[in-house]
């Protein structure tokens, strides 16, 4: 069976690659889409089904990352759709997930930036570029680029790191939730780096009662996964520091909550 659309990736990519899968399934039909997941049973032979997907499809979509460039099985597969691509058969379309340096070879070739333009944007792309069975279930529909953790230091205060798994984040805004009032803590970024927000109080609701939200913002620079994002939270007195959520602004009115890291 010839496919349209073939997904080159990396396991490691799949929360990011598996939500591209679906959008594409649900427009030209999940048997147009090879992707590993649903399009290898178990029992078959891995390499005879990839053969078989990289059959001439119309289009490759080769997610470029430091994991799938060290990985010698989608090295093969986005040759062969290069070789393909000289004889007019296949159109490949390099999907740039993290920061890593593209192929000379692909170099030359217009490429959409999911670092860059996010998730949904980029999947907005492939869509655009596109249009013109083995039990499934999705496994990566909570993704999140985002994840928080909490560090407490020896004088009780807390850091608080956000990083960014994948994918840059022009606008690293975030709202600290907190139990504490405005006189029992003291804010600041690491590094003394300038930034803006202030304290809001009952500014949002947590689990039914109304908290303080914390507002940081850094005045330059974005939040990228060789970047992450410390805030620490110093205590004033003797009441210890509760910060209870973080949220990150996706929009004007729009705040999302980042899960905290396991």
């Amino acid at each position: 069976m010839t496919h349209k659309i073939f997904l080159s990736h990396n396991y490691k990519d799949k929360p990011l690659v598996e939500a591209a899968a679906l959008k594409l399934a649900d427009i030209f039909g999940r048997d147009q889409v090879f992707y590993d997941s649903w399009s290898i049973s178990p029992g078959d032979g891995i390499i005879d089904e990839m053969n078989r997907g990289l059959q001439a499809p119309e289009f490759v979509f080769f997610f470029v990352s430091a994991n799938s460039l060290e990985s010698g099985m989608v090295r093969i597969e986005w040759q062969n759709a290069l070789y393909s691509a000289t004889k007019g058969k296949t159109r490949i379309v390099p999907v740039r997930v993290d920061g890593s340096e593209m192929p000379p070879v692909l170099k030359q070739t217009l490429f959409i930036d999911m670092h860059t333009v996010g998730l949904e944007a980029a999947i907005a792309q492939i869509v655009s570029v596109t249009q013109g069975h083995a039990s499934f279930t999705p496994q990566h529909q909570g993704f999140s680029n985002l994840s928080y953790t909490n560090a407490k230091t020896g004088d009780g205060s807390i850091v608080v790191t956000i990083r960014a798994s994948h994918l840059m984040e022009p606008n690293p805004h975030f709202g600290f939730v907190t139990q504490n009032s405005e006189e029992e803590i003291v804010w600041s970024m690491q590094n003394s780096q300038p930034f803006l927000g202030g304290f809001n109080k009952r500014a949002a609701t947590h689990a039914g009662a109304s908290v303080n939200v914390i507002s940081m913002r850094p005045m330059a620079g974005a939040l990228t996964p060789n970047h992450p994002f410390r805030a620490k939270f110093t205590k004033k007195g003797e009441t210890d520091i509760r910060i209870i959520a973080v949220f990150h602004q996706k929009g004007e009115d729009e705040w999302v909550s980042v899960p905290e890291s396991t």
